[in-house]
């Protein structure tokens, strides 16, 4: 009888455990298949932010070209080059563009933006919906005077290159040839004072010279489409 009793009771144990065995299994299997939908989407995700990052490079690309197609026979005139990596378009002769000190545009480069705005922007259209803003950057020296050095110069060219931006925007702003853009040029294209705080340097000494200078950036919606990848997939 005893020995009756303690079969049955290792039939019962064993049968217990082979559930429990199932259950980890199933749940093991719950997990796996967890596992794979979440990598699957991480691939997915992967793969999209890829996209844009080719895209990106290619419409970078598509831009630096249209942009030097455009002006190519204007830099060496115009004192100006064009950065591929920032799509930056400077204008490096400071004596051109403003008096010593002062943000009132001179007649000399109203006439140069005369001519050099309508085609920037006639060469911009066809890649505006993946332009997110246009930045006319001012820059200066870090110098100001003997008497005002360090922080006092750092701020009083920042006030005068928000103000020399400033009156770039309005001016361009103001051109007959802007009235159709206007609506996009209110919402894409800025006026950034950034002072002495992008020197050029000539080794370990600052080119004053080249300091000084007005540029036209253009800064794709590259980023923004990742970052909204990234917000869906959370």
């Amino acid at each position: 009888m005893s020995n009756l009793f303690d079969a049955k009771h290792d039939e019962q144990e064993e049968s217990h455990w082979l559930s429990v065995s199932d259950l980890m299994a199933g749940l093991m299997m719950v997990f796996l298949f967890i596992a794979i939908a979440l990598m699957r989407n991480a691939f997915a995700e992967r793969d999209k932010i890829k996209q844009v990052a080719v895209a990106y490079q290619e419409n970078q690309v598509a831009i630096y070209d249209a942009l030097t197609a455009e002006f190519a026979g204007d830099l060496e005139s115009w004192n100006a080059d064009i950065d591929e990596n920032t799509l930056t378009f400077t204008f490096k002769a400071p004596e051109v563009l403003f008096k010593t000190g002062e943000a009132d545009i001179s007649v000399q480069y109203q006439k140069l933006l005369n001519e050099f705005f309508p085609r920037y922007m006639s060469v911009l259209r066809p890649f505006q919906s993946s332009i997110n803003e246009v930045r006319i950057e001012g820059h200066t020296s870090s110098v100001w005077s003997a008497n005002c050095i360090n922080e006092c110069a750092y701020f009083r060219n920042m006030r005068l290159s928000q103000g020399r931006t400033r009156s770039v925007l309005e001016y361009i702003y103001t051109l007959n040839s802007s009235i159709p853009d206007l609506p996009w040029i209110t919402k894409h294209i800025a006026a950034v004072g950034l002072s002495s705080s992008k020197i050029i340097k000539d080794g370990e000494v600052e080119n004053k010279a080249k300091s000084r200078r007005v540029s036209f950036r253009v800064i794709t919606n590259a980023d923004i489409q990742i970052k909204r990848i990234l917000q869906e997939s959370t």
